[in-house]
């Protein structure tokens, strides 16, 4: 049986730590508990568990260096990397348990699923999806093929059946889009997944002060010869519905063009959409919500060719007075 040091960083965590702790503290051999910064009961509480190490990191703006500290303290063959949000339910624990007893020593890295993520998604457009979560703390390199060999570099990777349920408190798109604004304001160059992560979080969870503050960003880094094409598509996505809802009709036409004459996506037709609504042409409106919903694919949110789409035509439909169709939509929604 593999022996576990569960990992996590926290900070003012005491409504939530206990109820993550005790799902799961019973089946690890060793909790490592970073704290960045509380300032409420949240390290009292871990300190209640036996087996709990406790650390203070000063906080420097970077999730992972905290990580990488926390599991650099890991003794144990494997790393549960855990947040004080998530619980593992009755089932799920059981299921644990058991692939501790038979997991094959090759396997590097454990996925699980991860559920409950709408709740307050910030950057998910599934409520269930794999995530890694278990990690083996020491890698062995071994050479393989009989002639040509080579060192496999990439993991073996297990996909579990087990579900980790989220259950956050309060939706972290606020804490998110500072942060972006903060690496963003000092010139840090995003990486083409936080780039990608940045614009997704904003067509999920942001509101208009947030793609409003990001539009001097995106509009820079659609003009980047170093981004490739999907993060320029990005890019201008993001300043188009900007400066759609700061009511600059010339800059919205602008980067709305550009992703339109690249192949479009359902983003961009439900921008498009929601220009004419809000100038109360409803005919037209409907039109580019139908094209987000049917005729296009979603880059970055999901719902935008979903269920937002579906509603905004019932409500189009609705205020041109065509109700049978209306109807037709809200049924469609609610499928």
């Amino acid at each position: 049986m593999i022996t576990i040091s569960l990992c996590m960083i926290v900070k003012n965590e005491e409504a939530v730590l206990k109820r993550c702790l005790d799902s799961v503290a019973d089946l690890v051999e060793e909790l490592i508990i970073v704290d960045t910064g509380s300032t409420d009961a949240t390290m009292e509480i871990a300190a209640s568990y036996p087996h709990a190490q406790i650390y203070e990191f000063a906080w420097i703006d970077d999730f992972s260096a905290a990580r990488n500290y926390a599991f650099s303290k890991a003794t144990k063959e494997y790393i549960y990397s855990a947040d004080a949000d998530e619980v593992l339910d009755g089932e799920n624990r059981e299921r644990f348990r058991m692939l501790k007893q038979a997991l094959l020593p090759e396997v590097e890295i454990v996925q699980m699923k991860y559920g409950n993520q709408l709740q307050f998604g910030t950057v998910y457009n599934y409520d269930e999806e794999y995530r890694p979560k278990l990690f083996k703390r020491l890698r062995e390199f071994v050479w393989q093929e009989a002639i040509h060999e080579t060192v496999n570099v990439m993991p073996v990777i297990f996909d579990s059946d087990i579900v980790i349920t989220h259950m956050p408190q309060e939706s972290h798109a606020g804490r998110d889009f500072q942060a972006f604004e903060r690496l963003t304001g000092r010139g840090v160059r995003l990486s083409k997944r936080l780039h990608n992560m940045y614009a997704k979080e904003l067509f999920i969870a942001g509101k208009d002060a947030d793609f409003i503050r990001a539009a001097a960003f995106f509009e820079e880094s659609a003009k980047d010869n170093g981004r490739d094409a999907s993060e320029i598509k990005e890019a201008c996505l993001v300043a188009a519905s900007a400066a759609r809802r700061n009511g600059d009709t010339i800059r919205f036409f602008r980067y709305a063009v550009k992703v339109i004459a690249d192949e479009g996506c359902s983003e961009i037709c439900y921008e498009m959409g929601e220009f004419y609504f809000d100038m109360q042409d409803y005919e037209e409106a409907a039109i580019w919500y139908y094209n987000a919903r049917y005729e296009t694919e979603a880059l970055l949110a999901a719902k935008t060719g979903g269920k937002d789409a579906l509603r905004k035509l019932a409500l189009c439909y609705e205020r041109m007075g065509l109700l049978e169709e209306a109807a037709f939509y809200r049924k469609e929604e609610l499928n």
